[in-house]
This record gives structure tokens, C-alpha cells and sequence, in this order.
């Protein structure tokens, strides 16, 4: 389980006079539990990506509270971070190995022992349909090839909670498909908490047992498919997300003004 309180995060953007502060974060609260699949929906630039580098502990909160399996990501973050299987939208894989080796560099860091880490990239292969790939050199993978590569590493020490950053950016329809397979077995058979991030509104309503949806920096609303629909009073999901992250009103006043938000929320850069 993950539970995330309250967190903020500025940055500053350039130099001298023409520096200014962004508050990149500034109040996104919400729990993950096991067995669920949480989806973090918001527009380009709504802090997702800053809060999950934050969940991984690859930023520090200004201000909040992460605590993953009870704990506390701040003062724990060796602990926490063993806990975890993160891919983010940085799928850097070492060209030079092949997929296999790759995935038996990240077990070794993360200190499983030889015999259980054989074990597992066989356990990993056959779960994301990947055994053609094992042995050759990630060096000109597709990028549905060094998406499954990079999930396997992440779980190579058997992680009870997995954060994914826009896992299915640039993936065709079949990785995707996939990908969407491989997590839900995640789910259901191994009881795992999966957290990602997407701006896709097919993926939260194929895939998310709750949906978080960030806004400006803060969360603007969080339940299931269902219980945001019908919040909204909209049918179609991606009326209702953006009711909810742009204002009321949004999707209906101005076809001109919805276009804009819905291509920002269904096609643009993560």
C-alpha cells in the first residue's frame, strides 16, 4: 500500500532576475491499496511525473508525506525504495547487454541471490511474453521491446508495489495490449499495488480500479470510473475528466475550448 499526503514541490526556473519559482505540486493526497490498480489522470504538466519521482524517492517533497507498506519514504528510503519496482518514463536500458543481463544487473543490485534471479527473468519472461528477447542485445529493441525489458528489471525482486510512469508512451496497439495483459495479472494473481500515471482515458477505464485526477498541481478528485461519472453527471468518461480537471463546464460551453483540453489530455507529451 502507498499512501501520499498532502505533497508539494517547487522548482526554480532560471537565473539571476529572470528566475522564478514554480509550484510544480502543491497539495496531492491519495492511497493506493494492494490488489488495485490506481491511475493518476491529468492533463500535460499537472505534476504527475514530479509526484511519482517523489513516491520513488528520486525527489524530496518540500512539504507531505509518503509511506510505502507503512514506511515512511523520507526517512526510509533504502527500506521503501526495496519495496518497489519503478519504470519510469526514462527506459535507459544498457545497449551493449542483452535483455537478459540487464535484468540480472538490477537484481544484483538489488541484492537477490543468483539462483532466485535466474528463476524469476524465466517467471518474468513467460509472464510478459518476452523469451525471444532474453538473449539478444537491447541495442535496436522497438520501443514494446524495451518497454517489457524495463518492466521485468523493475520486478526482478519481486516488488509488492510497481509505480509506472505513461508506461504505454509511444507503444503500438499490440505492446500496449500487452502491457495492459501483464498488469492485470499483476493484479489479480499476485495481489500487487500498481500505480500509473496517463493521460490516455482508455487505459483508466480499461484498467483502474481508482482513478486520481491531478489538476494544476493538486488533487481535484479521486474514486472509481463509476463514482466520477457519476459525480459529474456525465456518461462519457472523458466529458467527466475534463469537467473535473478544467472546471465545470469545460467540455460543454465552447466545442473550440474543449478541443484544445481534450487533445491536450489525449495526445501531448508526458
Amino acid at each position: 500500500m502507498i499512501e501520499v499526503q498532502d505533497l508539494s514541490r517547487r522548482f526554480v526556473q532560471g537565473r539571476g532576475r529572470k528566475a522564478r519559482t514554480v509550484q510544480a505540486v502543491g497539495g496531492v493526497s491519495f492511497t493506493a491499496a494492494n490488489g488495485h490498480i490506481t491511475g493518476l489522470l491529468g492533463p500535460n504538466g499537472a505534476g504527475k511525473t514530479t509526484t511519482l519521482r517523489m513516491v520513488a524517492a528520486l525527489l524530496k517533497p518540500d512539504a507531505g508525506r509518503i509511506t510505502v507498506d507503512g514506511l515512511d519514504v523520507a526517512a526510509q528510503p533504502q527500506q521503501a525504495l526495496a519495496r518497489m519496482g519503478v519504470l519510469s518514463d526514462a527506459r535507459g536500458l544498457y545497449t551493449r547487454l542483452t535483455a537478459r543481463e540487464n535484468i540480472l544487473y538490477f537484481a544484483r543490485l538489488h541484492g537477490v541471490p543468483p539462483e532466485v534471479a535466474d528463476a524469476r527473468v524465466e517467471q518474468l519472461a513467460n509472464m510478459l511474453d518476452m523469451r525471444p528477447l532474453l538473449d539478444r542485445r537491447t541495442e535496436g529493441f522497438s520501443q514494446g521491446e524495451r518497454m517489457k525489458t524495463a518492466l521485468a528489471r523493475a520486478l526482478i525482486h519481486d516488488p509488492p508495489n510497481i509505480i509506472l510512469d505513461e508506461p504505454t508512451n509511444g507503444l503500438d496497439v499490440l505492446a500496449t495490449r500487452s502491457l495492459r495483459e501483464s498488469l492485470k495479472r499483476l493484479r489479480d494473481e499476485q495481489g500487487k499495488c500498481i500505480i500509473f500515471s496517463t493521460h490516455i482515458m482508455q487505459e483508466v477505464e480499461r484498467l483502474c480500479d481508482q482513478v486520481v485526477v491531478v489538476a494544476r498541481g493538486r488533487t481535484v478528485a479521486q474514486g472509481t470510473v463509476g463514482e466520477l461519472s457519476a459525480r459529474t453527471g456525465l456518461a462519457d468518461f472523458e466529458e467527466t475528466f475534463v469537467a473535473l480537471a478544467f472546471g465545470a463546464g469545460a467540455g460543454s460551453a465552447s466545442p473550440a475550448g474543449y478541443g484544445a483540453a481534450a487533445a491536450s489530455v489525449a495526445g501531448g507529451p508526458a
